[in-house]
């Protein structure tokens, strides 16, 4: 168990997911299922297993979806005996002013800070540890690899020198992944301004321009996935089709679910590969599925053909396609 001095974390759900369009065209990008488990519960059930029991998550884009998945008071609502409070942003503030806006839910405590986008397995309690010890206003939870190794760091300090090259005056390489995931200070919460458009990111170059302390943390164990792509999101669908990775903390179940027990699958109709199909989907006979995701409320014609292809809630679709999305 963790230092019980951090209980509140806050789940950034707020983002518009236009990488991930047209999939996230009616739904946040922190709700796409992964084999029919909202994204964004995996970075509850992380948090969980960690000791925090306050959650806050923002709220923008099609915002009614996370009422319709959880239902919920004005208050919010629990998740696994957890408090979960959600804070409506009617104009998005990016991650700064998102911080910013939910100061009066946090109080006088440090608190996580998790990006609701991400797919993570990664060990926290030695993270937690290490920023109660540090002194640090924020403490950023870094890795050698898995996508862009644009923070610069000093292993011997502990501190953050550079951040995507907005400063300058250290070497391209080596560099570390910012995972998306960070602990920060109350004292964070002078540097920003209620109502202001901002992400962290300059927020924390200036602080490390002004000798405050922003410092990192690496860990390599564990899985860490970005899943702004729809490779992304299908290539983490066949890693824990292929088991190259299972899950350390508990999480809601049953779970994964390939094939809903609403689904109604006609005779003749084959599934190769990783297929899922979610709840009220109906894949008429003959119909031939490779790789393919199918959500909610999904009619698929007898004798279509769909290979890596990715089917939002409520769609219909008939003939032959490959690497085609529907949303």
């Amino acid at each position: 168990m963790t230092s019980p001095s951090l209980r509140k974390a806050f789940v950034l759900g707020a983002g518009l997911g236009k990488r991930l369009q047209p999939l996230t065209a009616k739904r946040p990008k922190p709700l796409i299922p992964i084999f029919q488990k909202p994204l964004i519960t995996f970075a509850f059930d992380h948090l969980l297993s960690c000791g925090i029991s306050d959650i806050i998550v923002n709220t923008h884009h099609c915002s009614e979806m996370y009422g319709k998945m959880f239902p919920h008071t004005e208050a919010g609502f629990e998740y696994r005996n957890a408090r979960v409070t959600l804070r409506h942003e009617p104009t998005l503030l990016e991650t700064g002013g998102g911080i910013k806006n939910i100061e009066d839910l946090i109080g006088s405590e440090p608190f996580l800070v998790y990006n609701g986008d991400v797919l993570a397995d990664i060990p926290l309690s030695s993270f937690i540890e290490h920023h109660f010890s540090s002194g640090n206003i924020a403490t950023l939870l870094l890795r050698s690899s898995g996508g862009p190794l644009q923070v610069q760091w000093d292993r011997a300090s502990g501190s953050i020198l550079d951040l995507g090259g907005k400063i300058g005056a250290f070497p391209a390489s080596p560099g570390f992944l910012f995972t998306g995931i960070y602990i920060l200070d109350p004292r964070i919460f002078s540097w920003l301004e209620a109502g202001h458009i901002t992400s962290i990111t300059p927020v924390f170059v200036e602080m490390i321009r002004r000798k405050e302390k922003v410092g990192g943390f690496l860990c390599d164990e564990g899985m860490w996935r970005d899943l702004g792509t729809r490779d992304a999101y299908l290539e983490v669908h066949r890693e824990l089709e292929r088991r190259n990775f299972q899950l350390s903390y508990p999480v809601s179940s049953p779970w994964p679910v390939h094939v809903a027990e609403s689904a109604h699958i006609e005779e003749g109709a084959s599934l190769s590969g990783m297929v899922v199909a979610g709840e009220n989907s109906h894949i008429g006979a003959g119909a031939c599925l490779h790789d393919t995701i199918l959500w909610e409320d999904i009619e698929i014609a007898s004798g279509s053909s769909l290979d890596r292809c990715i089917i939002t809630s409520g769609q219909s679709v008939q003939g032959c396609f490959s690497e085609k999305d529907f949303g």
